[in-house]
């Protein structure tokens, strides 16, 4: 099919014009300030924003193994909803993947269900080290150590096996870092001062800035002696932006680093309302964390936004503290954060695109998405940002059907949503006869 979408306000690489847009076999064909040839179908624009699709690089879709939590239909269903034409899924699932043929069976899937673009991560653990190696930088978006807490046999603290990962592997290094010999002992104190009854509101305390910046600053020290390409997850302390660099372009940047919504949103003092609907790991800390993620994401020592998409359910959530698994859903919601902020002054809308669209394109890499340019895949999401809305269970499209930003006011109301040329998502409507493609990487 091919469409003409005229008269948008486009962000895209710094700047904000009114422009159309020439769409033709899921590419980007022609941006000009009048194109007026004949289309399949016209979309008139007038008053709306034009954005390059969002790429989510940290989500957790719960298939295969954890699907009464979440699958990859209704989760990718989500993702198009607020906005996000391509996501990286986690290895966390079960099976773990941590074999190239459970990857691939991840990557049917994919094929089969999502209306979003996507790749998968390949996971470590201490003992498949050959696996891991067999990866692909190609088609592959990274590999992902857990330094830290996690499930099963991913918890990767052999030091031995980390050496030699980052010293051989040619895929970019995804990692999250917590350490957790230092967790174990905050948590064996608190169990014994309150037992069952530990109040949420010692998470960051348990999952301390000393346990993040341990793990983060060794996993910086193996990068920069082996020169791995490596990217920091969800960093969520003041003290830890010191691992980082601003003075270079992110596409020269050997170690590049990642926020999340619910860090940049979220504070300490959230848990009074929030709760475990807020508990998180890594935990979201103070109010000067916040503020000092805020300053570094501005001044590019923080690279991406992302969401860390992962849902459980609400009688999951409902448990006492050391019931409660960590984690929750956001990938509808990220985007209209952010206008929030973007109508607040604390962040213009350009430098939202470059976080969320531009910067995991070069970060990973990606062939052809993450910007409005001509022969680029038509990745686009059209947004009214000047609507507000009340999050609520009627408007929430997670299959989990709840969000931690229930009853915040945010703004941006996605009119349309464009993956490969292909209108999936339309006020309120979702197309689920096309679906998203494999990303592939210029590596």
């Amino acid at each position: 099919m091919s469409l003409i979408i005229k008269n948008a306000t486009i962000v895209n690489e710094g700047k904000s014009y009114l422009s159309d847009v020439l769409i033709e076999n899921g590419l980007i064909k022609k941006i000009s300030t009048q194109i007026n040839t004949n289309a399949d179908k016209i979309l008139d624009a007038t008053g709306l924003y034009l954005l390059p699709g969002l790429i989510d690089d940290q989500v957790h879709f719960r298939e295969p193994g954890l699907t009464h939590k979440a699958d990859i239909l209704s989760e990718s269903k989500s993702a198009v909803a607020g906005g996000v034409t391509s996501f990286m899924e986690m290895p966390n699932t079960i099976p773990q993947t941590l074999t190239q043929e459970i990857l691939e069976e991840k990557f049917k899937i994919g094929d089969t269900k999502s209306l979003a673009n996507f790749t998968f991560f390949m996971g470590v653990s201490n003992n498949n080290i050959k696996e891991v190696l067999k990866t692909d930088p190609k088609n592959v978006g990274a590999i992902k150590i857990f330094m830290g807490s996690s499930t099963g046999d991913m918890l990767v603290d052999n030091k031995k096996v980390l050496e030699e990962i980052f010293q051989k592997t040619k895929c970019l290094v995804a990692v999250h870092c917590e350490d957790e010999k230092i967790i174990e002992k905050n948590l064996s104190e608190a169990i014994k001062k309150y037992g069952d009854k530990i109040p949420i509101e010692l998470h960051p305390e348990i999952r301390s800035a000393e346990a993040c910046f341990k793990s983060s600053s060794f996993a910086v020290k193996l990068a920069k002696k082996h020169n791995t390409r490596l990217h920091v997850f969800h960093i969520s302390t003041a003290k830890e932006l010191s691992l980082f660099e601003n003075n270079i372009h992110i596409s020269e940047k050997r170690i590049t680093a990642e926020v999340c919504i619910h860090h940049l949103y979220f504070d300490s003092n959230s848990y009074k309302e929030k709760g475990t609907f807020i508990k998180w790991n890594p935990a979201i800390k103070k109010e000067n964390d916040k503020k000092m993620l805020f300053k570094a994401l501005l001044d590019n020592r923080l690279d991406v936004i992302a969401t860390d998409h992962a849902p459980h359910t609400l009688n999951e959530k409902k448990n006492n503290y050391l019931k409660a698994p960590s984690g929750g859903p956001l990938v509808q919601h990220g985007l209209n954060v952010m206008l929030k902020f973007v109508k607040e002054n604390k962040i213009t809308i350009e430098k939202v695109v470059e976080k969320m669209c531009h910067h995991p394109a070069i970060c990973f890499k990606i062939e052809k998405r993450g910007f409005i340019r001509e022969n680029y895949f038509a990745d686009l999401i059209l947004v009214d940002i000047n609507k507000k809305f009340d999050v609520n269970k009627k408007n929430i499209h997670y299959k989990c059907k709840w969000s931690p930003l229930e009853g915040e006011t945010l703004y941006g109301s996605i009119e349309k949503t464009i993956v490969n040329g292909n209108i999936v998502y339309s006020g309120g409507v979702f197309n689920e006869s096309k679906k998203g493609m494999r990303l592939q990487f210029n590596r």
